[in-house]
């Protein structure tokens, strides 16, 4: 099942639970080949120490499985240098086995495939050709060593709902680990600064409203970037459960083209996210990163 639902705005609900696929300090390790080792699907505590319920199969959140409603993302290259620009291809697969070669269109790609590393430092969102085989393909180059999480996010043209498959990559050369950037209601990238206001909250819909300016003065020169004036795509850390959201532009304090983007999503669980906001100036995209915790009961 799809994470999204749309109530006037764009929602969507992530439940997962904490998995870590690497040790957070300062040594320093070769990373091989091979694929990398997920530990999934771990209970999490919840503000009086009781386990939260770990989620059936059916209401899984997006991104933690690799196959899904007769579908399979079938990831043909399982490891890539780092720092070097290379191609990645994959194939999504019906229930029997045969390539997908028909999809809708979505905020004006077939597919949107996220590459994030498991340490929510290093992201990728790109939109890879696919060729008559039902082959995609994408160039891509990933800064650093260590375990990645492939999503692709799509709809089948004979599905009636989107779907959004992970499978796990590793990147080679030699691993530093890196710890996850500290809570911060505001980022730099490219010279704009970009502010955070609002947090997701569990198990009620809240907004998240980013608000773009360079050089002190507030940018109202957002322009539409697949079809939208904003992306944002969240993954809990731990187990990289995924939420991709567009955003309400009739919200309050919202202008077509800027300064403000606010996106309305719902968590039904506390944890901390990481957010990736993806907005259009100039023709060139950038992409601000925020980490943020919930806090409170979920459903």
């Amino acid at each position: 099942m799809s994470p999204l639902r749309k109530t006037g705005a764009f929602a969507a609900a992530l439940t997962a639970a904490f998995a870590a696929a690497y040790g957070v300090g300062s040594a320093v390790v070769p990373v091989d080949g091979g694929r990398t080792q997920e530990t999934a699907h771990a209970s999490m505590a919840d503000d009086d120490g009781h386990a939260a319920q770990e989620p059936t199969a059916a209401h899984a959140p997006a991104g933690l499985q690799v196959t899904e409603n007769g579908y399979t993302l079938d990831l043909g290259t399982t490891s890539l240098p780092a720092g070097a620009r290379t191609t990645l291809r994959f194939v999504v697969r019906d229930a029997e086995g045969a390539p997908v070669t028909a999809y809708r269109t979505e905020h004006g790609k077939q597919l949107h495939l996220i590459v994030a590393s498991r340490e929510l430092t290093a992201y990728r969102h790109l939109h890879p050709t696919r060729a008559a085989d039902g082959t995609w393909s994408t160039p891509v180059e990933l800064p650093e060593a260590g375990g990645y999480r492939v999503f692709a996010d799509f709809t089948p043209a004979a599905a009636k709902e989107g779907l959004t498959l992970g499978s796990d990559l590793a990147v080679t050369g030699r691993y530093a680990a890196h710890a996850l950037p500290s809570p911060a209601t505001t980022a730099t990238v490219d010279g704009y600064t970009v502010r955070l206001d609002g947090a997701p909250a569990p198990g009620r819909e809240s907004d998240l409203t980013f608000t773009v300016s360079r050089a002190g003065r507030p940018v109202t020169t957002l322009q539409p970037y697949l079809g939208a004036h904003g992306h944002l795509v969240a993954l809990r850390s731990g187990d990289l459960a995924y939420l991709h959201v567009h955003p309400h532009e009739e919200a309050k304090g919202t202008t077509p083209s800027g300064p403000e983007v606010t996106f309305t999503a719902t968590t039904p669980t506390p944890g901390t996210y990481r957010l990736f906001l993806d907005f259009k100036v100039a023709g060139t995209v950038h992409t601000a990163a925020f980490t943020t915790t919930t806090t409170g009961q979920g459903h």
